[in-house]
């Protein structure tokens, strides 16, 4: 389960019943459930009076809604902090017999190293997600404040990233390139 689709969904679904509980408080208040009801108060406790009533099986049931909206709760809550859309080690084609994996971190690590060996770069960060067999290079750099940003650019893209598309033998791996240029300027011995 992806974190942020469960984010989406629960919050869908609470707005839907939001949404439906005002318009049975206005539907209500202009009388379309009768005239008995739109001259309800707000403050009769019928909710009480039902309660006493059904008393036999309502508390039971109650008691099951609420163990079953704690397990959802926790599933949401674990699904936040534990998800991950991390690649996991990629299979390496060759001729011969057996199989050959790659860790996940080889090429992103790589990737880092090379483009911070870069002038003008104060730092960088790469990792693949999604699954394996269609992976995405996301790679985070940081730029020094006074750095020809266009030539940076070129440079990342036709080194590193060619490198890696190389390396992962997948000419049409998606790559994302965010680039950040930092306020303070860094010194370097390049």
């Amino acid at each position: 389960m992806h974190a942020d689709r469960t984010n989406r969904t629960v919050l869908l679904v609470l707005a839907l019943l939001l949404l439906a509980a005002g318009g049975f408080a206005g539907a209500a208040s202009i009388g379309l459930f009768g005239e008995a009801t739109r001259r309800r108060m707000l403050t009769d406790n019928v909710v009480a009076e039902f309660i006493g009533r059904n008393g036999a099986w309502f508390w039971p049931v109650a008691a099951a809604v609420a163990v079953l909206v704690v397990l959802l709760c926790l599933r949401w809550l674990l699904a936040i902090l534990f998800s991950t859309d991390r690649t996991g080690d990629l299979p390496v084609s060759g001729s011969g017999p057996g199989r050959t994996t790659l860790s996940s971190s080889a090429v992103p690590n790589a990737v880092s190293e090379e483009i911070e060996s870069y002038h003008g770069v104060d730092s960088a960060r790469a990792r693949l997600v999604g699954p394996e067999e269609r992976p995405t290079l996301v790679v985070t750099a940081t730029l020094e404040e006074g750095a020809d940003l266009a030539a940076l650019r070129e440079r990342i893209e036709t080194e590193a990233m060619a490198r890696a598309r190389a390396t992962l033998d997948r000419p049409d791996l998606p790559i994302r390139l965010d680039l950040v240029v930092s306020p303070r300027r860094t010194a370097r011995a390049t």
